[in-house]
C-alpha cells in the first residue's frame, strides 16, 4: 500500500523533475512504494513539462564515445528548364458503349450470375469452387429469401418436431 501524494512528495517531485532526473530515480528517491508510472502520471497530471538537462547521465559506458554523424554529400541539384503551359483543347467526352443486357434465357441458366453482375432479387447460391475463375452464383430470380426455389428446398430445410415438455413427461410415465 503506497502513502497518497502528500505536499512534500509533490514538493520534492517537481524539484527532482526540474533538475533532470528520470522517472525511476524520482520513485527511488521518495521511496514508500511510489512506482516510475506513478510519478509518470503525478507529472502529467501536474502539467510539468520543463526538465533541465540530466546531471549525470543514468549509464555511463566507458567504452562509448560520442561521434557526431558524417553528414552526407547531397547530389547536385539540377535546374530543370522552365516550362511552357501548353493549352490544349479539351476532348469531347464519349459514353462508353453500354454493355448488352442478358437475355431471359441466359437469366434462367444457373451460375451465370458473378459478383459484378448480381443483383439484389437474384439468387445467390454459389456454384463452383471459389478460389477458381469459373466460379459462379445461380442468378435466377429469387423466391425465397436469397435463393430461387430449387435453391431454398435445399438451404431451408424444415424443422423436426421436438417432443415437448408434455410429452416428454408422458413418455417417461410409462417406465415409471
Amino acid at each position: 500500500m503506497t502513502a497518497g501524494w502528500t505536499d512534500d512528495r509533490v514538493g520534492a517531485l517537481k524539484k527532482l523533475w526540474l533538475e533532470g532526473q528520470s522517472a525511476s530515480q524520482i520513485a527511488k528517491a521518495l521511496g514508500g512504494g511510489v512506482t516510475r508510472n506513478a510519478v509518470i502520471g503525478k507529472v502529467h497530471r501536474l502539467g510539468l513539462s520543463g526538465r533541465a538537462a540530466p546531471s549525470q547521465p543514468a549509464r555511463t559506458t566507458s567504452a562509448a564515445t560520442f561521434r557526431p554523424a558524417r553528414p552526407r554529400p547531397t547530389p547536385p541539384v539540377q535546374q530543370a528548364a522552365p516550362r511552357r503551359a501548353e493549352v490544349v483543347a479539351p476532348r469531347p467526352i464519349i459514353a462508353a458503349p453500354a454493355a448488352p443486357a442478358p437475355s431471359r434465357e441466359i437469366l434462367d441458366l444457373p451460375g451465370t450470375a458473378t459478383v459484378m453482375t448480381l443483383g439484389a432479387h437474384m439468387c445467390k447460391w454459389p456454384i463452383g469452387d471459389p478460389s477458381s475463375r469459373e466460379f459462379s452464383f445461380c442468378g435466377r430470380r429469387a423466391s425465397e429469401g436469397v435463393y430461387c426455389g430449387e435453391h431454398a428446398k435445399v438451404a431451408y430445410q424444415p424443422q423436426i418436431k421436438k417432443n415437448g415438455a408434455g410429452e416428454l413427461a408422458r413418455s417417461l410415465r410409462r417406465y415409471i
